[in-house]
């Protein structure tokens, strides 16, 4: 009896020891076949132990491969022309690509002229994640390939990180280094950024939304609707961030499809710089003669609601659209000038003086309700 258990106990000891040798193994050897963009080792990155910033296991090392998650597929980027995406939406979001083209190609030509160092390089690292290379247009929005960039609230660099953001993706930001405006550094945070809000959200547009204002007005957008649909849920969120999905859409699609959405009349100098062979017409009058005869400039520092302003004031409702076609722009904070030449028609001018206070306190109750 004493022999058989003294058998035992050794044949259990060996066993012991070959498992865990092969354990050893497995995370020595086998850790270099899991792919950097499985779902697993992307929240291993992530996920942090309850009792400090110790990266939790990536636990994926030591699974068979048949039980290994596989690399998540990701969805395209939608461009204004494809209707299936868009559906109803389709006339509204292709009339706002034509009308972002034309205010803001002084910027777009900029832009396209110093693109080509940078783009090659971004495109590389997001094909490394695995994720659409268009995503390189939310850095034109965001910095217009500035790597120098400072924003107003402290966002730094390309992609405009936040430093709390950048160093939870693994950058250094100090008094002595600040690895935002490194271009490959900064652009890999970013995509890893960029992977998280997709792993919640699994929709682009959605994704860059809560790039801009965080993922919590649109989590909070997505159970007041019960929609994931952006255009469900873009009258939730705030006007900033509505703006900067459209000019996502806007820039990829221009960049994407240069001679279909840019047209040569108001472009001249952009389709210059891509070689266009199209001729510039010669641009046609934006108002008739009596309508600069009827008509008033006011300058306005800041939006105002344009379906307060036309209540408050009695104003035809499509006068004020035709006469400040791109006011939208100047609501949705993507406007390339700090301030907005309103025009409105002239006896509307001393109301509207008399109004101008109470139009901007109650816009900023208009808007931040739409956040609520």
């Amino acid at each position: 009896m004493l022999n058989k258990t003294f058998v035992f106990a050794s044949v259990f000891m060996l066993f012991s020891a070959s498992v865990s040798a092969q354990m050893v193994r497995i995370g020595s050897s086998h850790k270099r076949e899991v792919k950097a963009d499985t779902i697993i080792t992307r929240n291993a990155n992530v996920m942090h132990s309850k009792h400090g910033n110790t990266p939790a296991l990536p636990i994926a090392i030591a699974m068979p491969k048949a039980m290994k998650a596989k690399p998540k597929v990701y969805k395209h980027v939608p461009l204004a022309h494809e209707k299936e995406y868009y559906g109803s939406m389709s006339g509204f979001i292709n009339d706002f690509v034509s009308k972002y083209s034309r205010t803001h190609n002084r910027t777009i030509n900029v832009v396209h002229g110093r693109s080509n160092t940078p783009f090659p390089l971004m495109e590389n690292v997001l094909q490394k994640h695995e994720i659409p290379k268009e995503l390189k247009y939310l850095a034109v929005i965001e910095s217009a390939l500035n790597n120098k960039a400072v924003s107003r609230a402290g966002a730094v660099g390309p992609w405009q990180l936040m430093a709390p953001t950048a160093r939870l993706m693994g950058l250094k930001v100090g008094k002595g280094r600040d690895d935002r405006t490194d271009w490959y550094k900064s652009t890999n945070a970013a995509a890893k950024y960029l992977v998280n809000l997709y792993d919640d959200l699994n929709d682009w547009l959605l994704v860059v939304a809560a790039y801009n204002s965080g993922p919590t007005p649109v989590k909070r957008a997505i159970e007041r609707t019960g929609s994931r649909n952006f255009w469900d849920i873009k009258q939730y969120l705030p006007k900033e961030t509505q703006g900067h999905v459209l000019a996502f859409i806007a820039t990829a699609t221009i960049f994407e499809n240069i001679g279909k959405f840019v047209s040569p009349t108001d472009n001249t100098a952009l389709s210059a710089s891509i070689g266009t062979d199209k001729q510039a017409l010669p641009a046609k009058p934006r108002f008739t003669a009596d309508e600069l005869k009827a008509m008033a400039i006011v300058r306005l520092e800041e939006p105002m609601s344009m379906d307060l302003l036309i209540h408050e004031l009695g104003l035809d409702k499509s006068t004020m659209e035709k006469w400040n076609e791109d006011y939208d722009m100047f609501e949705y904070n993507i406007y390339p000038e700090e301030t907005y030449n309103l025009r409105l028609p002239k006896e509307k001018l001393e109301t509207f003086i008399t109004k101008k206070e109470y139009l901007y306190k109650r816009s900023k109750q208009v808007f931040s309700a739409q956040n609520m």
